[in-house]
């Protein structure tokens, strides 16, 4: 088995390229730039790893540096920008692929453009397999299986401790500020649509006194529970002040002058917990919490055993959502050792919101 990262240079790369290295899987390094490459491999030790250059405007370079490989991590953001060419390299190479982005709308137009080329490819694509998006679609289909048939999902986001983001993060953040500000897609009626104002302001953690509040954001769960759990309402939050660091206007000139990204002791002390609410027809709830520390630590553990198992065990070709590819229980058990736990608790009929607040129940109309 051999797996190239794709932007193994940055700082979401080469935490990926640690996790390749602690599980003894063979990889290639590929980037835009050979010196840092060669640095990068340096740093994690893997100095006399294979390393090849290409850019993502020159689509023979990408395709000749993945052949020979059993999949692709995409680690390189923005992805909006630069992302669907390595998807359309990976697919013409035979590889697998994966990537670790957070963009909502990039998500959503993997599905869109490359479903087809992946299925005659006889390849599998799964966009953002990061620590909030394959943990909360797995919770999700989980929930589907014992509240049946669900009104509507929310899925928030809690980030406490002392961790910034990443230049890349910053980066992404800035390429896709119009979708931030706007809260995102929402999938409504059976489509997504942008534009959709909020349910919900404030969101109760489990064991909280109090309601935090809320504002939309852009999450990839939102482009990928829908395609296996039938549902009329999906939307996702984060808390508002998260959104605020999200929305800040930074300038290249001031992200170029930031560190590349968190210390290593910041990345321990931080905690994230996530959050999938399910409002079932019948008037039950349904509450998945997923729960763990070091975001970006977390993706590389999920994204390097998202593109294992595909190599491994396989998965039908073509865009697929992670519980489509995966076995939820299996996937999330691995996690626990690294720290990501995850419940589900079912109510009886008494509905109320993720904000605490009781509901009259209402009936799911048809779409």
């Amino acid at each position: 088995m051999k797996i190239a990262v794709y932007g193994a240079s940055g700082y979401q790369g080469k935490l990926v390229l640690a996790e390749l290295a602690h599980r003894n899987i063979d990889m290639l390094l590929a980037g835009r730039n050979a010196k840092r490459l060669r640095e990068a491999a340096a740093t994690v030790g893997t100095a006399d790893t294979l390393q090849r250059v290409a850019d993502t405007d020159d689509h023979d370079a990408l395709v000749a540096a993945f052949r020979g490989c059993d999949a692709v991590i995409n680690c390189a953001g923005p992805f909006t920008s630069s992302g669907p060419a390595v998807v359309r390299a990976a697919i013409a190479a035979g590889c697998h692929y994966v990537d670790t982005a957070g963009e909502q709308l990039y998500t959503k137009a993997v599905f869109d453009t490359f479903a087809g080329a992946a299925e005659r490819a006889g390849v599998t694509v799964i966009p953002a397999t990061n620590d909030g998006c394959v943990p909360g679609d797995l919770v999700a289909h989980l929930i589907a299986e014992r509240v049946q048939p669900i009104e509507e999902i929310t899925v928030s986001h809690f980030v406490v401790g002392g961790v910034g983001f990443s230049r890349g993060s910053l980066r992404s953040a800035v390429d896709t500020m119009d979708t931030i500000k706007a809260g995102g897609l929402s999938y409504d009626d059976g489509d997504w649509r942008i534009g959709i104002p909020a349910r919900l302001a404030a969101v109760t953690l489990p064991d909280a006194p109090q309601p935090t509040e809320m504002v939309k954001c852009p999450l990839s769960e939102v482009v990928t529970i829908p395609r296996h759990v039938p549902v009329r309402h999906v939307e996702s939050l984060v808390d508002a002040a998260v959104g605020a660091q999200l929305g800040t206007p930074l300038t290249p000139q001031i992200i170029d002058s930031l560190p590349e990204g968190p210390a290593q002791e910041d990345r321990r002390t931080q905690r994230f917990t996530y959050l999938v609410d399910a409002i079932g027809h019948d008037g039950r709830t349904a509450r998945g919490t997923v729960r763990g520390h070091d975001t970006y630590g977390s993706t590389a553990v999920i994204a390097v055993e998202a593109a294992r198992r595909l190599v491994a065990d396989g998965a039908e070709p073509g865009v697929l959502a992670p519980a489509q590819a995966y076995d939820p229980t299996s996937f999330l058990a691995f996690l626990a050792p690294h720290g990501i736990s995850w419940t589900i608790s079912v109510s009886a009929a008494r509905r109320t919101d993720p904000a605490g607040n009781a509901q009259e129940n209402r009936r799911l109309r048809p779409t």
